[in-house]
């Protein structure tokens, strides 16, 4: 087996048939890592000539004046193939100690053990507990702060997208009912309009302590330019004059029912009563809808998120943001239905809903943005996780002098 750094084209290649993919190991992500100072490198095993496993790499200074190497999401390879990954570890550590390199760090996109929608482990499925322990077998040491999440939450696109609906919570359903009929639109923004996509995420970060989502504006002007179609930024918005329209409309045609229902109010008391309830109901948002609309205008911007179209096989939600005023409108759950139409109209087999904290108790803080995803129906993915391995004496001096 020969060990042999690529050319970007051939590594592009191999890297978008593999089923490890995912766009954290692209040459986009590599030159907006290159933007920040790193560098980048493209490395593979070849057997009978043929690839049978590669990495994109990325290096920077550390400590000692050495190099820290990362693979995020990779290497693309056999986990389960022992032969393979001693082979390429093995001429990964000489190649990376040859480029000034201590610690290699990497966090595959290969999942763990089988779960379902509540997380728990699902009987008799998969379980690559020897990917693991292969990676020990190597010396190849577990990370205790990987770069990328290890839980995530996604939906398969295998049935036809009507039963997909069905198959949501029923409380999920009708919410998403509710606001396509609400008059709120999506759209995609272009460059000059993510100003608009930070602040909203920006403001969502604060309000929610997440500071590791609170990007810059630049970030997203980056991924934009890089990555081209393959990205997505939504926003949400409504018309206020239009929205009211619509309550105007549906006030008419419960004001009839109500007229035919109160020709026998003996009979119809109950129901007089309800219907009398929802103009009430109907009067209130208009009266809201009005205050909305003089304090904020006529267009307001309601909820907002990114997504990245991942080869041919999935679309990963990767941030979100919601204008806290207008929460009750509910428009963060039409921008994920309105996503999920757009991956089946283009054929992706799965929509990743991305990360949760692979805490399942209702009591922790991160509980609610799992239970939204999970109102959608899908499962949960638990990923081998990160590991670290040791390319230099410079790694356990490290380690000593923080111990």
């Amino acid at each position: 087996m020969e060990f042999r750094e690529l050319e970007e084209t051939e590594f592009e290649a191999f890297a978008g048939k593999h089923p490890q993919f995912s766009f954290f190991q692209t040459k986009e992500i590599a030159d907006f890592r290159v933007k920040k100072g790193w560098e980048k490198h493209y490395v593979g095993l070849i057997k009978n000539k043929k690839i049978v496993a590669a990495t994109m790499l990325l290096g920077h200074p550390g400590a000692l004046k050495k190099k820290v190497f990362y693979a995020p999401r990779g290497p693309l390879i056999d986990y389960e193939d022992p032969e393979i990954l001693k082979a390429f570890f093995k001429n990964l550590k000489k190649y990376l100690r040859k480029k000034g390199g201590y610690i290699f760090r990497f966090d595959p996109y290969y999942e763990y053990r089988e779960r379902d929608i509540d997380g728990k482990i699902v009987k008799n499925g998969f379980n690559h507990e020897s990917a693991i322990r292969n990676l020990k077998d190597l010396k190849i040491k577990v990370d205790p702060h990987p770069d990328q999440i290890k839980w995530l939450f996604a939906l398969d696109l295998d049935k036809p997208l009507d039963e997909l609906k069905k198959s949501f919570r029923s409380n999920t359903r009708n919410i998403i009912n509710k606001t396509l009929k609400s008059g709120i639109k999506i759209r995609e923004l272009k460059r000059d309009e993510l100003k608009d996509f930070y602040n909203m995420c920006s403001a969502t970060a604060k309000r929610k302590g997440f500071t590791h989502d609170n990007k810059p504006l630049e970030y997203y002007e980056d991924f934009y330019d890089l990555f081209g179609k393959d990205i997505k930024y939504w926003m949400a918005e409504l018309d206020i004059k239009e929205y009211q329209k619509i309550l105007k409309s549906q006030k008419q045609i419960i004001e009839k029912a109500l007229q035919a229902l109160e020709k026998d109010p003996k009979e119809n008391k109950g129901r007089i009563k309800e219907t009398k309830v929802t103009i009430e109901s109907i009067n209130r948002k208009f009266e809201k809808s009005e205050k909305i609309r003089k304090e904020d205008g006529d267009v307001v911007q309601l909820s907002c998120g990114m997504f990245i179209l991942s080869g041919d096989r999935e679309i990963i939600y990767l941030i979100a943001g919601n204008a806290e005023k207008y929460l009750f409108l509910d428009a963060q759950y039409l921008i994920q239905w309105k996503i999920i139409e757009y991956a089946k109209k283009h054929g992706y087999k799965r929509y990743n809903f991305y990360g949760i904290s692979g805490k399942f108790d209702k009591n922790d803080p991160t509980y609610g943005m799992y239970e939204f995803k999970k109102g959608f129906g899908g499962y949960v993915i638990e990923l081998i996780g990160g590991f670290e391995m040791p390319i230099s004496g410079t790694y356990y001096l490290k380690k000593a002098l923080k111990k």
